[in-house]
Parts: C-alpha cells; sequence; structure tokens
C-alpha cells in the first residue's frame, strides 16, 4: 500500500518509522507495518500506547534506547530540542520486486523474449550484450546436484520407514481385524534453497555480466532460488530473472538495479538483507554464495557481524571472489581475516566454468576454508 492509499491518521507512524530508517534504525518494513497494527488494536487510547506499540514491534537496540526516545517526542511531541545531536547515517537502500504468484511466476518462466573498491554511491545503468547461452548443462544439473535435507512431511513407503498408524489402524478394520502388512512412511528429502548475493561494485565490473547469466540459468535450473545484487544498494532481481528468455530477464534486470558499477558497502548491505524478515527467511538452510572480492572500505565490524549471522542461519556459506584466481592470492586483508573463520568455502570466483562447477559440488562435503587456507599460507 503506498503512503497516499493509506489513512491520514496512519501518515505520523509511518513517518515515524521512516525517521528511525533515516538515523540508521535497523527497522524492517513488516515491523512499521505491525507498529500501525499494535497502534490499531490499542486504540490507542493515549500517546502511552502508540509509546508501548513503537517499543514493542520497532525493537530499538538497547544501547540505543535513549536516542529512541529522543526521536520518539521529537516526532510526536514536536519536542526538538530532545533530538540527539549529529546528522542521519546514510541508509542503505533495500529495493524488493515484490516476489510473485505462483501464476505471475508461471507467466514469466514462459514469457520468451571498476578497478578499485569505493564506498561512495554512484548510480548508474546497465547493458548486457546479446550472446550464446554456455551455461545449459549447468542449468540441467543444478536441480538434482544441490544439497538436500530431511523434510517434516511424509510419503508413503514399502520399505525403511516407520509404522504408519492411521492407515494401518483403517487397513485392520476394512479386514475385519485381521493384521495386513505393516504400512509405512518416511520422511521426504527435498532440495535446500540456493542463495546467490552479486556484488555490482565497479571493483567486479568485468565479472557481473557472466555472474548475471549463471544467476539467470539458476534461477531456471533450481526451483528454490534466490537471487540478490549489492553495492551501495540491495536489490532482489529473482522474479525478473524467472523470465525464460535471458536476454529479457538481463535487459529487466539492468532496468531494475540503480548502483552498476559504483561503490562498495559489503557489510551494511548484508545487515540490510538480514534485518528485513523475508529476506533472512531465504537464508535460513540455504546454500548461501557470495560472488564478490569483499574489498570493504573502512571498517569490517559491520561485515564481520553480517558474515556471523549469516553462517548461524545458512546450511553452507561460500565466498567466491575473483581475487582468488590469482596463484598468490592469499585472505590478508583484514575483513578477509575476519570472515575466514565462519566460511565454509573460499573459492576462485575468476572463471563462469570453475564457479559453476563449484555450484554444482555444494552436496559434496569439504574442509572448512580456514583448515584449507591455513595449509596453503
Amino acid at each position: 500500500m503506498s503512503a497516499a492509499a493509506l489513512p491520514r491518521a496512519a501518515a505520523p507512524l509511518l513517518g515515524f518509522g521512516r525517521l528511525l530508517r533515516r538515523y540508521g534504525f535497523p527497522v524492517a518494513p513488516e515491523q512499521v507495518s505491525g507498529f500501525m497494527q499494535a497502534v490499531t488494536l490499542l486504540g490507542p487510547r493515549s500517546m502511552a500506547d502508540i509509546h508501548e506499540a513503537a517499543l514493542a514491534t520497532l525493537a530499538p537496540p538497547p544501547d540505543r534506547r535513549d536516542e529512541f526516545e529522543a526521536h520518539f517526542h521529537s516526532h510526536f511531541y514536536g519536542n526538538t530540542a530532545a533530538v540527539v545531536e549529529g546528522e542521519a547515517d546514510e541508509e542503505t537502500r533495500v529495493k524488493d520486486d515484490g516476489g510473485a504468484s505462483d501464476e505471475e511466476i508461471e507467466v514469466a518462466r514462459q514469457e520468451k523474449g571498476g578497478e578499485l573498491s569505493s564506498g561512495a554511491e554512484q548510480l548508474s545503468a546497465r547493458d548486457f550484450q546479446r550472446d550464446g547461452d554456455g551455461l545449459a548443462a549447468f542449468r540441467r544439473k543444478l536441480a538434482t546436484a544441490l544439497p538436500v535435507r530431511r523434510s517434516f512431511r511424509t510419503v508413503r513407503t514399502h520399505a525403511r520407514g516407520k509404522l504408519d498408524m492411521r492407515r494401518s489402524l483403517r487397513e485392520i478394520v476394512s479386514a475385519d481385524g485381521d493384521v495386513p502388512s505393516p504400512l509405512l512412511r518416511r520422511r521426504q528429502m527435498v532440495r535446500r534453497k540456493l542463495l546467490l548475493l552479486i556484488d555490482v561494485s565497479g571493483s567486479m565490473k568485468l565479472y557481473t555480466s557472466d555472474y548475471l547469466k549463471m544467476a539467470h540459468a539458476a534461477v531456471q535450473g533450481a526451483d528454490r532460488a534466490e537471487i540478490f545484487t549489492f553495492g551501495t544498494r540491495l536489490t532482489r532481481i529473482t522474479t525478473a530473472l524467472r523470465i525464460r528468455d535471458r536476454d529479457q530477464a538481463l535487459a529487466r534486470v539492468a532496468a531494475q538495479v540503480d548502483d552498476w558499477d559504483g561503490g562498495t558497502r559489503m557489510g551494511p548491505a548484508l545487515l540490510a538483507f538480514l534485518s528485513v524478515p523475508r529476506f533472512s527467511a531465504f537464508a535460513r538452510g540455504a546454500a548461501v554464495v557470495i560472488l564478490s572480492d569483499a574489498l570493504e572500505r573502512g571498517g569490517h565490524a559491520e561485515l564481520e557481524m553480517a558474515m556471523r549471522r549469516l553462517s548461524a542461519r545458512a546450511f553452507r556459506l561460500s565466498l567466491a571472489t575473483p581475487l582468488a584466481g590469482d596463484p598468490r592470492f592469499q585472505p590478508a586483508t583484514a575483513a578477509l581475516r575476519a570472515m575466514l573463520p565462519v566460511l565454509d568455502d573460499l573459492v576462485d570466483g575468476s572463471s563462469i566454468s570453475g564457479l559453476s562447477d563449484f555450484i554444482l559440488s555444494l552436496a559434496r562435503p569439504a574442509p572448512a576454508a580456514a583448515a584449507i587456507w591455513k595449509r596453503v599460507s
């Protein structure tokens, strides 16, 4: 729902959520929606109800509670003297393609047709050249190559399962008490999700096109693949890549992403991804592959925090960097050293064929990245 379509009384509530985001509070759109719903449920009878709803749904960090209170009094009471001095933090903008219903997804599937890393935002457009599709084999194999997990749902089986008590009792009753052969069920095995996070900053300019072509093949080949791009912003492009014709899909991606070939804010972008509950759910139990050189400008504290949180959610967390294509490469930067202990894989991302082979091998166990690079160095 757009801001113009909201009731007039809801505008201050929406504005408070935007104010907090402008000052660097990790407030997801779902939290702002929950805030407005909570206020509706409470009446509200007084400003105390709005205050309690804000605390319960917007969940300010304990160390920023005083700042939260100052912004609340400034926004709702007009007490500008209470505002904490300082400029608003620069916010990582999140663009969601909105997802799609099953019918929309099916229509989309049938449709035809930087040398240095920087923290500065630079918005630009991108045009992808039309060429042959060399990823047909990768697309065909991916559906059966991804790791599997045991689902809580069960299916009927003739052997090596647990007794299906309900069906067995029905069978006994229908057979007038005779004991038939036992009827069994077993838990289903389902493929894990594949999540690709693609760095589109200037330092990755030479590889962006190949990565997006591989991402298109991944979405076409796997039922549960999710694709995001990040640079100075975070953009979900999965829906665009569901278009069967690759050139049309990439043209739509080119129009959707705003931060091509600009700066890099890897840490804030990943934290923005984790702050949106729907996005964070994509990483839970998934094989997560980050395609980036991991050249983070400034401090790496946010990047280290994001990688630890991402590792805790993912089944397998991998970093594919084109820098590893150099035989002399070592994870020597502060950012790489900080994230190495939580990585399952640190692999060469300079070759699209090698990267495709790696993704197809995600179901096979491998030593942790820290153990491999410790031996190498």
